[in-house]
């Protein structure tokens, strides 16, 4: 097995594991979430924090330093020397895992040189698994069936894919704009990264996101995609989004 792929294993063991520990918390109805407020107002809640300690149960004895949403953010003049760094959303949809509704996941991701060459995301609720390596394919596991990425889309409308609680007027008038190109469009809503997912699977042709994100949130969604033969660009300059940047917000961006 090769550096990656025993890395993948690792990546993948880690999502599994966290995704145990949230349901533990999700599916008990006396469960109390925990919730705090986080300084810029996002909700954080115990099943954030139990994902994140379990996955760097797996990722520290990797020796690779972590980036993850709920550890601590070290400064710049220390992050620009790392070339290679995991970037972690312990729990992707916080505000979806409060709702209830199932769409929430667990985000992992491999960056060398600011690039994303692996990524896995674990979906709990479904028990469905996406994974992949830039260069080498990309599978989802569902219910013991691997399948590989993409999936046959040929017979179904254009499908564009928005986000359930962020859709913002930017992204809405990008999406009226392509209804004009494609009078048959459809409009699917999802929650966290699953948007990206869609893509890579098939399901979907185009996801366009005219709002604040952040790397956590896309890093394991774009390694995935590329490893489908899809991209993940700047809305702006149709540039492959780039991570470990010193602002570590994404630019507006497009998964086609």
């Amino acid at each position: 097995m090769n550096m990656k792929k025993e890395l993948l294993a690792t990546a993948i063991r880690a999502a599994l594991e966290a995704g145990h520990d949230i349901m533990a918390i999700y599916d008990d109805p006396a469960a109390d979430f925990g919730i705090e407020r986080k300084a810029d107002n996002s909700p954080l809640t115990r099943a954030d924090k139990a994902a994140h300690a379990r996955i760097m149960m797996f990722l520290e004895p990797t020796g690779i330093p972590v980036l993850s949403e709920e550890g601590a953010h070290l400064p710049y003049d220390v992050r620009c020397g790392w070339q290679r760094l995991w970037i972690v959303d312990p729990l992707d949809g916080t505000k979806e895992f409060i709702k209830r509704n199932g769409e929430f996941t667990v985000n992992i991701a491999l960056i060398e040189n600011g690039e994303p060459v692996l990524g896995v995301i674990y979906v709990p609720v479904k028990k469905q698994l996406y994974y992949g390596i830039v260069g080498e394919g990309a599978d989802k596991d569902e219910n013991g069936l691997k399948l590989t990425l993409p999936l046959d889309s040929t017979d179904r409308p254009y499908t564009v894919v928005a986000s359930r609680s962020h859709l913002s007027p930017e992204t809405a008038d990008f999406i009226d704009n392509l209804r004009r190109e494609h009078p048959d469009l459809e409009l699917v809503s999802s929650g966290s990264s699953l948007k990206i997912c869609l893509v890579a699977e098939g399901k979907a042709d185009i996801y366009p996101r005219h709002a604040p994100t952040m790397e956590w949130d896309t890093a394991a969604g774009d390694a995935i995609a590329r490893a489908a033969g899809r991209e993940v660009v700047d809305a702006l300059t149709g540039e492959p989004l780039h991570y470990n940047k010193e602002d570590l917000h994404n630019p507006w961006f497009i998964v086609k």
